[in-house]
């Protein structure tokens, strides 16, 4: 990669997330932390309000914008291949979102590269999803949003009930089942609730917020001292369902 390209990269990395790293830029930029400190001197020193210092992270300053950029095919085949998936896994209000989203893009590529995404042959078949999960996922995801406590009507794995009142914290796809991580107040710990093994679900009034102790960055902590997998940029490694598995 061109220093030229790399530093441009560096930029829209660090203005797509909160907080960035070097040791996360040097991994997806293949140099060393050394050399993205270096850049990142460079690019303070030409005017880029790049804010932040080594050992703690970077972010991008407000006020600075970059002019919008046009995919190139493979991105474009990337985004519809990714669409396809997606649309397959999540409930169906998202679903057509996903759809809506991808139709924006598409109507504002160039002919050759709308052609190309187009016409990639991979597909996700809808079936892959039981309606329990898909009906429940659009509800988790709202409290989610909305930070709000839900009521759950749960069966374990021999099929015995019980109902908890739990602050949902994340939803997670293991490729075969989707999972609600939450913080259970029946047990006062986290927990993980296999979705389509949820026989009711509702919404509660209660609204919640992050207490020590009890935020998903705390679950995240636990299961990366106990599984050396841990987490990954979008949520835990496959070592790590372990210690997401449903508990009573």
């Amino acid at each position: 990669m061109r220093r030229a390209d790399r530093l441009f990269q560096i930029v829209q990395l660090i203005r797509g997330r909160r907080l960035t790293t070097a040791a996360f830029l040097a991994g997806r930029l293949e140099v060393s932390e050394r050399t993205v400190y270096r850049d990142i001197a460079d690019l303070q020193h030409q005017g880029v309000p790049i804010e932040g210092e080594a050992g703690l992270g970077y972010r991008l300053g407000s006020g600075f914008e970059l002019p919008p950029l046009m995919f190139s095919q493979d991105e474009a085949r990337a985004l519809v291949a990714a669409a396809r998936l997606a649309q397959s896994w999540v409930d169906p209000a998202l679903g057509a979102d996903i759809d809506a989203a991808l139709g924006k893009i598409l109507s504002v590529l160039p002919a050759a590269a709308r052609a190309a995404a187009e016409s990639l042959a991979l597909y996700a078949p809808t079936i892959a999803m039981d309606e329990a999960t898909r009906g429940h996922l659009g509800l988790l995801r709202e409290a989610l949003q909305t930070r709000r406590k839900l009521w759950l009507d749960y069966r374990d794995e021999r099929g015995a009930p019980s109902e908890r009142t739990v602050r949902p914290l994340g939803c997670f796809y293991w490729g075969k089942v989707w999972t609600l991580a939450a913080w259970c107040e029946l047990r006062e710990d986290f927990r993980t609730f296999r979705m389509d093994r949820i026989h009711d679900a509702r919404m509660l009034d209660a609204r919640f917020r992050d207490e020590a102790g009890r935020t998903l960055a705390d679950l995240r902590r636990r299961i990366e001292a106990n599984c050396p997998e841990g987490f990954g940029p979008a949520g835990p490694r496959v070592g790590a369902a372990e210690g997401l598995r449903a508990q009573p």
